[in-house]
């Protein structure tokens, strides 16, 4: 919030151009999949990839699995700053999905993108907060524009990358 009022002062004081974008959830192919770092969509794709290539029949969730989030591939949040630095509009504007899901719906998205049946395990972790949704009325009526690529989409894009991640860190374990 401090630096969406340091881009308001600085076009008011000095009179440079600003644009404030609000990301919510953005996920993809080549971001963190690993680590500790990761978003929830790259975490479940690569919990899924490795019990599926290691032949395990369970994957563990973090909370209760009813934590709801909208997800935005990474092309729409391109398309919508692109959109966004175009435009003469300086507000702060959110840029994500407005489809909210729960992490249960999540990991069935991605078990069916990968092909297998796998077990939840809930287990005690960070969660973040209950539900977090991006409200896109005023982007739609801005930009005339909303994103585009469907969450099952862009999962099956990023599931296919992590997958090969995962299969490659794999086969270097076995050398």
């Amino acid at each position: 919030l401090f630096t969406e009022l340091m881009a308001k002062y600085y076009k008011e004081d000095f009179g440079m151009e600003t644009r404030v974008a609000r990301f919510h959830n953005i996920f993809g192919p080549f971001g963190t999949w690993d680590g500790g770092r990761e978003k929830a969509p790259a975490a479940i794709c690569r919990k899924v990839a490795r019990a599926k290539l290691e032949g395990k029949s369970e994957i563990e969730i973090w909370g209760d699995g009813k934590q709801t989030r909208s997800f935005c591939y990474i092309d729409d949040c391109v398309d919508g700053i692109y959109k966004l630095m175009m435009s003469n509009f300086s507000e702060p504007l959110n840029i994500g999905q407005d489809r909210m899901v729960t992490v249960d719906q999540l990991v069935d998205i991605v078990l069916k993108i990968a092909g297998v049946k796998l077990v939840k395990k809930y287990i005690n972790g960070p969660q973040g907060v209950r539900g977090r949704n991006s409200d896109n009325s005023k982007l739609k009526k801005v930009l005339k524009w909303e994103p585009q690529i469907s969450l099952e989409e862009g999962l099956s894009r990023t599931y296919d990358w992590i997958e090969k991640q995962v299969k490659s860190t794999i086969v270097n374990k076995s050398n």
